[in-house]
């Protein structure tokens, strides 16, 4: 019920008006001290029209417009509705109908009239302590009160008409005595029984009012076994680390100090057990006793929030021991070996979207994990939160960090509660994981037995247990069992919740948006030499070369090149492409991409189709390149005079090249030389120094050998 009265119920638990239901009245009941009518007399239309109808009821209740006493228990025992509660137009019809029920109770008999001020005094009445009035202790005083009122109008009234008629006999104190006797009867109320008492309580209560009623036990510091002195010293006690107190400790030692403190002595330990039990009390010795993030948890405000309503809105990262124990073979048997993973999960959904595992939690970790599922959503999160550990601290790590969702933040440390992934986990052990051989059970702080595991047997069954490998496709399968189970709150499978749901306002991702966030760049340049460019990523060495639009190793390139230092843009989950970039103040500046060093077997017997005719092109066009080099070397020297030839010397043959393939080479290069001048004529450009250079080249080789 709603609004029960107080004020009419005897100490014994009974109510004052004859029965809980109270005094019934013609067309009415009391229910404690406060006009009642039964559904009943609203609704029936037998005697008359209806106050109400049923439909009107209904919806008054339902809106919260009627305070329903007590609801209907079947016969004998209707529902019971405050009068005062109705909507006026309600409480008119039914004085139309049925009469005005307060008059017809002052009319049938003499009510207390319970005094609504003394109501609201008690109910805000503090004690010394800082707490309020308990229930019935209000209720005790405005009984208490309405009743002093009634004796003292009784007395008023009685001075009063004697004055007015002039007649100076005393008071009727007997008639105000048994006044009192019948209210305490029906009222149950407190005042003192002897008449002297009374008129005492009378005469205070005149002069002091309200407060009078309260009983000074509740007020006197000097009745409380612990004073607010000895409290604190009973705290700073509990507090103390040096040294750390038991209870029986404390008790003894308070009993010890009291005297000279002038505090008195307790008899029991479970006096003080209790002082140490008051909330009041606990917020100030729990830090001290199990630590203050276990006081935190306990005492520290929790949001209320709500859950997205949408795919990406939300994303949480966190890393755990993957809690599947898998064997690994030490010292001649076989033990038992864990490691961890890093999870990212969908709040809305709870789809476990990407994940990493390795031996020990990092930011490398974290990145894959991130990476797998952005790489799943087909676009960044909105959000996305994840664990402060160590690795995120980094200057490159916040970096990144900041760039895979519009909003990126870390969660408050040691506050497991914010964040939901941790409820996910929970329920991912319990649901999924726990059913699999080789469970290591939950976190160490479960405290439920099922939570927990039976080590023993597993020992007993090492050699059963999964490898490394084995496990990785065992928690594969059991994240995708999980995503595929309904989600608690929508009663459908999580993939299929996530997958059906749109998240316009995320960013989508793209081959640029990829190499920016997952491509890395190697911190120091290497050189591009003969063989290549060599770089080492975690202790692995690459090399790589640049090919040209018919996948052979690109000469032209190479000419430009070699010799040149670049940064290496690298995929680590794909070394099969890299970009070769320079890079400045301004950042850096793509060149080419380079590919795999091309391998060839050095035995003749071990190699492959193909690989002859490769060896046999490359050592071909190296002679070219050779040639090409010297030619446009001698070209260069003669139009600055500075050829051997132009000072009585000659030049060196080439070693390895005969005659016939010198003049081959150079025709072909000569012809090449001719092809690109055609191909530049066609264009309106100013002559360059490498176009004068060319043109030097084109010279006919037997010209050239003629001048040496």
């Amino acid at each position: 019920m709603c609004r029960i009265a107080q004020m009419g119920e005897h100490r014994d638990g009974k109510c004052g008006f004859e029965s809980h239901c109270g005094i019934k009245l013609n067309n009415m009941e009391f229910f404690g001290n406060i006009i009642a009518v039964t559904f009943e007399e609203l609704t029936r239309d037998d005697d008359g029209g209806a106050i109400m109808s049923i439909h009107n009821y209904k919806a008054l209740l339902r809106r919260g417009q009627i305070n329903v006493l007590r609801p209907g228990k079947g016969l004998g025992s209707p529902a019971l509705i405050e009068y005062s509660s109705m909507p006026t137009r309600f409480r008119e019809r039914f004085i139309e109908k049925y009469g005005d029920p307060t008059q017809q109770i002052r009319e049938e008999r003499k009510m207390l009239k319970f005094d609504e001020k003394a109501r609201i005094y008690f109910a805000q009445y503090v004690l010394p302590d800082g707490s309020y009035l308990k229930e019935d202790k209000q209720s005790e005083y405005v009984i208490n009160a309405s009743v002093l009122n009634h004796l003292c109008d009784m007395e008023n009234t009685q001075r009063r008409m004697r004055k007015m008629h002039g007649n100076s006999t005393p008071v009727n104190w007997e008639a105000i005595y048994g006044e009192s006797d019948r209210l305490r009867d029906e009222y149950g109320h407190t005042l003192p029984q002897s008449t002297s008492r009374l008129r005492d309580k009378m005469r205070q209560y005149r002069k002091e009012g309200y407060d009078c009623l309260v009983s000074r036990k509740l007020t006197n510091e000097n009745s409380v076994k612990i004073t607010a002195a000895a409290a604190r010293w009973l705290i700073a006690r509990k507090c103390c680390k040096t040294p750390v107190l038991t209870i029986s400790q404390i008790f003894e030692l308070y009993n010890e100090t009291a005297p000279s403190k002038g505090w008195k002595p307790l008899q029991s330990q479970s006096t003080l057990l209790a002082f140490f039990q008051r909330p009041d009390v606990m917020i100030k010795w729990k830090a001290s006793e199990g630590g203050e993030l276990k006081a935190r948890l306990k005492y520290d405000r929790q949001h209320s929030t709500h859950l997205p309503t949408r795919r990406d809105t939300l994303w949480y990262g966190d890393g755990t021991r993957l809690n599947l124990y898998y064997k690994a073979y030490r010292d001649g048997r076989y033990v038992l070996a864990t490691t961890t993973v890093y999870e990212v999960a969908d709040a809305y959904s709870e789809t476990l979207l990407g994940y990493a595992i390795s031996p020990v939690e990092s930011f490398e970790v974290m990145r894959t994990a991130f990476r797998n599922a952005i790489e799943f959503a087909g676009q960044l999160p909105y959000e996305a939160v994840y664990d402060n550990q160590g690795g995120t601290k980094r200057a490159d790590a916040q970096i990144w960090l900041a760039q895979i969702a519009t909003v990126s933040r870390p969660t408050a440390p040691y506050n497991a509660r914010s964040k939901s992934i941790e409820a996910i986990f929970k329920r991912f052990q319990e649901q999924v994981l726990r059913q699999i051989f080789g469970f290591t059970g939950q976190n160490i702080t479960a405290k439920m037995d099922s939570s927990k595991i039976d080590r023993e047997f597993i020992e007993a069954n090492a050699d059963k247990l999964p490898t490394y490998n084995e496990l990785l496709v065992i928690y594969a399968e059991a994240r995708q069992k999980w995503n595929s189970m309904n989600h608690p709150k929508y009663n459908r499978p999580r993939c299929e919740l996530y997958a059906e749901s749109v998240n316009s306002e995320c960013t989508q991702l793209n081959e640029v948006l990829r190499r920016e966030l997952f491509w890395n760049v190697t911190e120091r340049p290497s050189k591009f030499t003969a063989g290549g460019i060599t770089i080492q990523v975690d202790r692995q060495t690459y090399t790589y070369e640049v090919f040209d639009a018919d996948g052979n190793p690109d000469f032209d390139w190479r000419s430009r090149h070699t010799g040149r230092e670049f940064h290496v843009q690298y995929d680590p989950q794909d070394m099969s492409v890299v970009r070769l970039c320079t890079k400045d103040k301004y950042g850096l500046q793509f060149v080419t991409e380079a590919m795999p060093y091309a391998k060839i077997h050095r035995a003749i017997q071990d190699q492959q189709e193909g690989e002859a005719a490769f060896i046999r092109a490359m050592e071909r066009q190296n002679k070219k390149e050779r040639v090409r080099r010297q030619l446009e070397s001698h070209a260069l020297m003669y139009e600055h005079g500075v050829a051997p030839e132009q000072h009585g010397y000659r030049m060196p043959k080439l070693k390895g090249i005969s005659d016939a393939e010198f003049e081959m080479f150079a025709d072909e290069i000569r012809r090449e030389n001719a092809a690109e001048s055609v191909a530049e004529a066609t264009t309106v450009e100013p002559v360059t120094i490498g176009a004068s250079q060319k043109q030097i080249s084109y010279l006919d080789e037997a010209d050239i050998w003629d001048r040496m």
